[in-house]
């Protein structure tokens, strides 16, 4: 790399840790320091806990090596604010983060604040290229900690009885609602003999529900397709190395499942068809209760779901997409419908070529919104609003390999008993999402903004 390129690398790179960084405090704004204790489901983290941890990251892989003279906030952290890297050092029981009142939030913003001025002191000099890159890497790590800090104040304010609102309504949002309410209330669909809402020559689960458009499939040649990312920018390990598939032909639905859709599964019995369910599917609905996705309730008789910005009832979401739904909800539902979740590589070949553009947490909506008319030469709401399940396990690509030292426990440890989900949602920062990134989580897992693209063939 030349002197000038290295330059820019540093330029561009020391400018996005600064917004992350920034933007991570901006996220615990409107939050108590009670509020920043609470974890409140063991995949859960306390707010406080994530500042910490990412201040640590840094800490322990850049500064650490880096940075001469550096000298550790506290002895402690190394440890205590580790999440899973073994090799690195012990580290407490992830349930046990919530009990965790000391150090306490000044100390916590002091250490940030510590690391911050250690970082900034590397960039003033000449760091090598591996230095930006675990810089870089450190970014992309805090970007996935935001997104979680905002899924776990959203499960915590779920389990608090007076259900408070991490954020307000935007008043657009309110207008837009409004707008959409009122194109259902005067669309004219039909009922089929079954019940369920459709529009000639659609089966259900495919027919618009709450006036959301009606879902369309793409066409997809197949063939022979490259998957994994190119080598341009930043990527995760897992995403490599790039190779080849074979995809037999097969079709993608243009938009996500919406929660009319998904209400009308319910209606049909859904959860109560075990015909429809994976076996282990079938036994993690039974034995957690499952009836509905997470969020939603019924104690008024109507369904309402409650996101970052308040309960709401059914009828304002229901042309938006359904999230908060596990792998074994997802794949119920398609054979319901009559299709089936795309591989990951279907979803790839598919959204390279779609523009990186949709409703993520730049957007401030911070909550699934309805899908726009159909992009041009792709489908809409590849990016952004819901991570989309994919029938494909998370395993390590032909060639996988690992980073060195510790960092190698990053994503390859976790290649066992988990699914893939593509495509980002509407707290994923935008900077943070490309096409060939592979999110992971177990089947059961539903607390992420989770979601249904069909597929079929």
């Amino acid at each position: 790399m030349s002197t000038a390129t290295s330059s820019i690398a540093k330029l561009d790179i020391g400018a996005r840790f600064r917004s992350t960084r920034r933007r991570t405090l901006d996220l615990c704004a409107t939050l108590t320091p009670e509020d920043m204790m609470v974890q409140s489901c063991p995949e859960s983290s306390p707010a406080k806990w994530h500042l910490a941890h990412t201040a640590w990251f840094f800490e322990s892989f850049v500064l650490r090596e880096k940075l001469p003279g550096y000298k550790l906030f506290n002895l402690d952290f190394p440890w205590l604010f580790n999440s899973y890297y073994r090799s690195f050092a012990e580290f407490p029981e992830k349930k046990l983060r919530a009990s965790f009142s000391r150090p306490g939030m000044e100390e916590i913003l002091s250490y940030r604040e510590h690391v911050d001025e250690g970082l900034e002191r590397l960039l003033e000099g000449s760091p090598e290229l591996e230095t930006l890159k675990t810089i870089e890497l450190g970014v992309n790590h805090e970007e996935q900690h935001q997104e979680l800090l905002l899924t776990d104040i959203l499960h915590a304010f779920f389990t608090n009885p007076l259900r408070p609102i991490y954020m307000p309504e935007m008043k657009s949002q309110e207008d837009e609602d409004v707008r959409f309410l009122k194109a259902d209330i005067r669309g004219s669909r039909r009922k089929s003999p079954n019940g369920f809402s459709t529009h000639p020559g659609e089966a259900p689960g495919t027919a618009g529900s709450g006036g959301a458009n009606a879902l369309r499939f793409l066409g997809f040649e197949g063939g022979l397709h490259e998957v994994g990312n190119s080598g341009e920018g930043f990527c995760f390990d897992n995403e490599l190395p790039r190779h080849r598939v074979w995809l037999e032909p097969y079709s993608l639905a243009d938009r996500l499942v919406t929660c009319g859709e998904y209400a009308d599964f319910m209606a049909d019995g859904g959860y109560r068809k075990p015909e429809l369910w994976l076996s282990a599917g079938w036994d993690a609905m039974q034995q957690n209760g499952w009836r509905a996705p997470l969020y939603w309730s019924s104690e008024s008789g109507d369904w309402s779901l409650f996101t970052l910005r308040g309960e709401r009832c059914l009828a304002q979401m229901s042309a938006a997409p359904v999230s908060h739904l596990s792998y074994f909800e997802a794949d119920a539902y398609a054979r319901w419908a009559g299709r089936r979740l795309a591989t990951e590589f279907e979803w790839e070949a598919a959204a390279e070529a779609v523009s990186l553009e949709g409703n993520m947490l730049d957007s401030g909506r911070l909550m699934p919104s309805r899908a726009e008319e159909t992009i041009q030469n792709g489908g809409a709401q590849f990016f952004g609003d819901c991570w989309e399940w994919t029938a494909s396990a998370y395993l390590g690509y032909p060639g996988f390999r690992a980073l060195a030292g510790s960092l190698g426990e990053y994503n390859g440890k976790f290649m066992s008993g988990q699914m893939v989900l593509r495509g980002g949602s509407c707290v994923t920062p935008a900077p943070h999402i490309r096409a060939s990134y592979r999110n992971f989580f177990a089947p059961e897992t539903r607390w992420q903004f989770s979601g249904i693209r069909l597929a079929s063939k």
